[in-house]
């Protein structure tokens, strides 16, 4: 298939011009009643109440508890923006991340087990790529459930659930699991893993603003300090020794999504396989550390979420996965004056050293990468009408050839 027919973003029901899902506009039964996806599934049964799409895991103003809605973000300000290469773009659009379905019977079974009250409403949440991720709403409080998909094995959910415990408890703002009537988080809903955890308060940010990456820069600096005494230890599979594995898998048709890629992911590679550093101060980071996985409410950073890539490895590959995230435009350029805060504020907590400041501009290129081949597999391996849409690998082509071209951290605008 040539590069130009390729759609990213396309699934069942959805076109490249209409953003909007077809799941989130309700059909009406006879009765009047609205009614979910497919009709079987949650959100047909009488007295409760269909929830359109919930972006940044935010309650629908109809439905939504007191405090319990998101707040809009400002806009971001003429920042110093540095230009990347021109390279080739693909359409792109918001996934509806729900793999599997939720059906009635099966979700008043499992709710049975927790003492959370009666449940008023469950939606799917458009948001992720990993997990199917649902807003549930019970008269007492507002939860997130959660069945884990694919990368996650289920053996490392005890690491995943115990460290949002430990980090709560030493101040970050994170879920918290809810434990059922049997003092365990851990349960089986529709065949997977799954889990409740509480529902936390704020918006994510689609234009991040200094103010956003500043405080961001502060609370991944204190995640890091605060999962120093965390007794699990997991490790990083999508790290340096994993990227072998991801590049092999899509040779064959790499080239089919841009010309030369396939050329380009072996060269660097080879390139990160030669020099990546092994002597990085390290510990419990985040590894996936996106916007869409951080709250704001009134413009204070009032939530992190989504730690299921969470594991140990390099404190500044985490920063570095933070630069990729955060400091890029939606037009491909990175935000030097986005970069400084982030890097600034984060050494205000957590001063890097010497060694993490030389090989920052190398973990950039690492984190760029890393991103880059999980897009491209996943694009080349989402069954077709998956109710998830990959999303576009070419972004972080651009972003690794930025960053093929810095030298030196201060090019990220890092105060020595």
């Amino acid at each position: 298939m040539a590069a130009s027919t390729r759609t990213w973003g396309q699934a069942r029901g959805s076109s490249r011009e209409k953003a909007e899902h077809p799941a989130d506009r309700p059909a009406r039964s006879s009765k009047g009643r609205l009614l979910a996806r497919r009709g079987r599934a949650w959100g047909a049964m009488e007295g409760v109440r269909y929830v359109r799409e919930t972006r940044g895991w935010t309650l629908d103003s109809a439905i939504a508890p007191p405090g319990q809605r998101g707040f809009p973000q400002g806009p971001e300000p003429d920042n110093t923006v540095l230009p990347l290469p021109s390279l080739p773009q693909t359409g792109v659009s918001s996934p509806m991340a729900v793999y599997t379905e939720v059906f009635d019977d099966d979700l008043r079974t499992f709710l049975a087990d927790y003492d959370i009250g009666d449940l008023r409403a469950l939606k799917g949440i458009a948001e992720g790529v990993e997990n199917s991720n649902y807003l549930l709403l019970t008269d007492r409080a507002s939860y997130i459930l959660t069945l884990y998909e694919r990368r996650v094995d289920p053996a490392d959910l005890p690491y995943f659930l115990g460290l949002l415990r430990h980090l709560s408890e030493r101040g970050l703002p994170c879920p918290l699991p809810v434990p059922g009537r049997d003092g365990e988080a851990l349960r089986t809903l529709a065949g997977r893993p799954a889990a409740i955890v509480t529902f936390l308060q704020g918006a994510w940010p689609r234009r991040p603003d200094l103010s956003h990456c500043a405080q961001l820069g502060e609370a991944l600096a204190r995640l890091h300090q605060a999962g120093a005494d965390y007794p699990l230890s997991r490790r990083n599979a999508l790290s340096v020794a994993g990227w072998r594995t991801l590049v092999e898998s899509t040779r064959a048709r790499a080239d089919e999504v841009m010309p030369g890629l396939q050329a380009l992911l072996e060269d660097e590679l080879a390139f990160l396989e030669a020099h990546w550093p092994q002597d990085l101060p390290g510990g419990v980071i985040h590894a996936d550390l996106f916007p869409d996985n951080v709250f704001f409410l009134k413009g204070t950073l009032s939530g992190v979420i989504d730690f299921y890539f969470a594991c140990n490895d390099a404190f500044a590959y985490d920063l570095a996965i933070c630069l990729n995230a955060w400091c890029f435009e939606h037009e491909r350029e990175f935000n030097f004056t986005k970069a400084r805060a982030l890097l600034n504020r984060y050494q205000a907590q957590r001063p890097l050293t010497p060694r993490e400041i030389e090989v920052l501009p190398l973990l950039a290129r690492g984190a760029a990468l890393r991103f880059l081949l999980t897009r491209l597999y996943d694009g080349l391996n989402t069954p077709a009408g998956a109710l998830v849409r990959p999303k576009d690998p070419a972004e972080y082509v651009h972003k690794l050839k930025f960053h093929q071209a810095v030298e030196r951290a201060e090019a990220y605008g890092l105060d020595r």
